[in-house]
């Protein structure tokens, strides 16, 4: 992506923080900087608890952020206010897919109303059957039939279920949706036809993805850029293509190195990169800084000259 590129999304030395003073306090996110291209979709990826989930929840606001700012379309979010009309805009236009396709769902609801909620709440249905005529257009749109409206979450698998979590998602016309993990609680058969479904509805509609992951290889494949998270911060940054073909930080080598393959005899002699902590996260003062063009790395200044130089090896033995 390039600057020419319309930013939708800007995120900036965003800070969560749970329990702040106290013995228990957790540091979730420190200073993560990124912007999001409007039609792009970004890569979020990281291990379990590296704060992908909470760098999510605090850019849609189901989380107030410690400091730092979010600008949706140049508007500061944290200076909406809950009911007014901005924020209802701001939640019409940004929403979430999430992770669990079981929880996300009350189950005490039928599924016409379970995608429609939103329909309701922003107005945008004038009769019943107009709201029907919408829910039934995106079940067809996600791969479901539309008699499937009238029955319960439990009757669904949870390929299904996070369909319908889409179709929800969907229903108020967004332009930005979060992705928390979205397919990671699904059998791996059925991760593709999900991925396959969202890519293919973002060409048709021009939707912007905050992809967020810990599967690196379905990652690659949705993703324009990937963002490598790690304790809580960015690490590296760059197009999908430059991540997975020339990663720099000790970390993402690290977790690319980690990605099984699926021939038996290569895996057999794959060998891990083990990640040593102690090089790239002593008490030197780091920020992010473009080392190639398009290519951000989380370093000290003593180490940017050593990242600029392994990058300009890479590129030179393409």
């Amino acid at each position: 992506m390039t600057d020419k590129k319309k930013v939708l999304v800007q995120v900036k030395d965003l800070v969560q923080t749970f329990n702040a003073g106290k013995k228990n306090e957790v540091k979730a996110i420190q200073d993560v900087t990124f912007d999001i291209y409007e039609g792009e979709t970004l890569g979020l990826v990281g291990e379990s608890g590296s704060g992908k989930t909470t760098t999510g929840r605090a850019i849609i606001r189901l989380y107030d952020p410690t400091s730092g700012e979010v600008l949706f379309e140049g508007k500061d979010i944290a200076k909406l206010k809950n009911g007014s009309k901005e924020m209802l805009d701001f939640r019409r236009q940004t929403q979430m897919i999430f992770q669990d396709p079981y929880a996300s769902l009350n189950p005490r609801m039928k599924v016409k109303d379970i995608i429609a909620e939103g329909l309701d709440i922003h107005h945008l249905v004038k009769s019943e059957k107009e709201r029907d005529d919408r829910v039934a257009e995106l079940l067809e749109e996600v791969g479901l039939n539309a008699d499937h409206s009238t029955r319960y979450p439990h009757e669904f698998s949870g390929g299904q279920r996070q369909r319908i979590g889409i179709a929800r998602a969907l229903a108020v016309e967004p332009k930005f949706i979060i992705a928390d993990e979205p397919i990671s609680a699904l059998d791996v058969s059925i991760q593709a036809q999900v991925v396959n479904l969202m890519k293919d509805i973002q060409d048709k509609q021009g939707l912007t993805y905050l992809f967020i992951a810990h599967d690196l290889s379905m990652v690659k494949y949705i993703s324009d850029r990937i963002a490598v998270m790690h304790y809580g911060k960015i690490v590296e940054l760059a197009s999908s293509d430059e991540v997975y073909n020339h990663p720099l930080h000790p970390y993402t080598e690290s977790l690319l190195s980690a990605i099984p393959e699926p021939d038996p005899d290569t895996e057999r002699l794959r060998v891990p990169i083990p990640y040593d902590a102690s090089k790239v996260e002593d008490d030197r003062p780091r920020k992010m800084v473009e080392v190639y063009p398009g290519h951000f790395v989380f370093a000290a200044d003593d180490e940017i000259q050593g990242y600029k130089d392994a990058a300009a090896k890479a590129h030179a033995n393409d």
